[in-house]
């Protein structure tokens, strides 16, 4: 079984931060979400709980998934404190529970909670499809957004795998794989 997971895509991720090709990410995202909701497949929202950095409080209007991405009553939601979202939550649980055993990685920010929580994933021996074009993050010190997200995703389709494996795949080949 598969499930969606849709990490820290939140209001103040984006409000004070530009984030790399945000509007298309947003709808790449939503056309993975329509793909596994149309298919009875779960998807997960992921929030990071910013509150011990004064960031992203937990109840807060900037602590709210983006007003632009898709929900339904049936999505699942999970808490987190840290960049990884299995840390402390009831995400590894919740994927047992249901079976899951893939996972689709899309969100904010590429190279702090989404790299976390994939990798994470990886030892824990999940499959990762990792949707190369539905992630973002802003630009840093040293390198542009653009590279970041090309980084990782090179990155991630070299990691060597465990019981699970990554897979880097653009949102058109993912979607087209569930049909």
């Amino acid at each position: 079984m598969e499930a969606l997971l849709i990490i820290d895509m939140q209001v103040g991720s984006f409000m004070s931060i530009p984030r790399f090709d945000a509007e298309n990410v947003i709808k790449r995202i939503n056309r993975l979400s329509e793909s596994f909701r149309e298919q009875h497949k779960p998807v997960v929202f992921i929030r990071h709980d910013g509150s011990r950095e004064n960031f992203l409080i937990h109840g807060s209007p900037d602590w709210e998934v983006l007003p632009d991405l898709i929900r339904d009553k049936k999505d699942q939601w999970i808490e987190k404190t840290a960049n990884d979202a299995f840390y402390k939550t009831g995400l590894n649980d919740y994927l047992h529970r249901e079976k899951i055993s893939t996972l689709y990685m899309t969100g904010c920010a590429t190279d702090f909670c989404v790299n976390a929580t994939l990798h994470s994933a990886l030892v824990k021996d999940y499959d990762i499809m990792a949707a190369k074009d539905a992630h973002t993050t802003a630009d840093r010190p040293d390198l542009t957004a653009e590279r970041i997200i090309a980084f990782h995703n090179w990155l991630w389709a070299n990691l060597t795998p465990t019981q699970g494996r990554v897979q880097v795949k653009t949102t058109d080949e993912l979607v087209a794989g569930l049909s």
